[in-house]
């Protein structure tokens, strides 16, 4: 039997980007019950995606209730309802059989992850303020994309020298304002820029020198992304919302390290249970951004650990 399920989490403050704000995180929980034994997954429907609670539903209420992981990828495409069902059926497999996901997938026992914590948009005064708080985190990150980006990013720098920052502009920027910014962004010490151009646009990055790296996310969903990536980007962003679950981001992982690509494994703002299958995921990427919980004032009962090592993998009573 497959159950779905809507939950909302009240974030621990209001949550901007350049496309909006939130003050909650809304979900879809999906239970897969076979002979008793019950494996869960959760996802996230996106509104960029042409996502909704109501449609990504219908998706999951669509599949028969002996659906496997192997005929699950070919119900669905890649996309948050793929995802939770996805997940759920790979913790119900390793319910089943006693043993972790982790060893079901060939995988080695995962560690802790450093991750990035994203700060909210806000003026420059009050993301100083932010950073200055969340200085002792090693890795922040940024949401950009809008005309006053400079005092931002230069606020966030002075609250928080020593950090590692990584700026996501969220498809806000062309391919001119990225070249103008550039220097500023070595200077700062910018790491990686997410997503500078709209999806749609980004063949005006072919032949663009990329002093600070850049990643692409809206751009890259799953391995048939790969082919028009190429001289545009020098990593991928691994959401499983977007891959369509662990099996699919696994297999993107790989095939993108084999092309060269580095690796980034991020999340939309979802609850622990949306994070535990990325952690496997994260494992050796050079930039993991699994920060949802962080996010959250509400947390699933067995939430993920989050210290100084990183985000560290689930627990069996969470998930896998």
């Amino acid at each position: 039997m497959i159950k779905v399920t809507r939950d909302v989490f009240r974030l621990a403050q209001v949550f901007t980007i350049s496309r909006g704000s939130r003050t909650e995180a809304k979900v879809l929980t999906v239970h897969v019950t076979r002979d008793g034994v019950t494996g869960w997954g959760e996802c996230v429907p996106y509104a960029r995606y042409d996502e909704t609670l109501e449609s990504v539903e219908a998706q999951i209420r669509s599949l028969p209730d002996d659906i496997d992981r192997a005929g699950l990828q070919e119900a669905l495409p890649a996309g948050a309802a793929r995802n939770a069902v996805d997940c759920a059926l790979w913790d119900l497999e390793a319910k089943q059989a006693g043993r972790r996901v982790w060893e079901l997938a060939g995988l080695p026992e995962p560690g802790p992850a450093i991750t990035a914590y994203t700060l909210s948009l806000d003026t420059p005064e009050a993301m100083q303020a932010q950073a200055a708080k969340h200085a002792h985190r090693p890795l922040l990150k940024i949401k950009l994309g809008t005309p006053d980006d400079m005092p931002r990013l230069e606020a966030v720098r002075a609250g928080a020298p020593d950090a590692r920052i990584i700026v996501d502009a969220n498809e806000g920027w062309s391919a001119e304002i990225y070249a103008e910014l550039a220097p500023h962004l070595q200077r700062l010490g910018v790491a990686l820029v997410e997503q500078p151009l709209p999806a749609g646009a980004d063949d005006a990055l072919l032949g663009v020198d990329r002093p600070v790296p850049l990643c692409a996310d809206e751009s890259c969903h799953d391995r048939a992304s790969l082919p028009a990536l190429k001289g545009k980007y020098d990593m991928v962003n691994i959401k499983l919302d977007k891959t369509g679950g662990l099996t699919e981001a696994l297999a993107l992982r790989d095939a993108a390290r084999a092309e060269g690509y580095d690796v980034m494994v991020g999340c939309m703002v979802g609850s622990s249970l949306a994070m535990a299958p990325a952690v496997l995921v994260a494992q050796g990427a050079a930039i993991t951004d699994l920060d949802g919980p962080l996010l959250l004032a509400e947390d699933r009962e067995e939430p993920l650990l989050f210290d100084e090592a990183g985000v560290h993998p689930s627990a069996p009573g969470l998930w896998g």
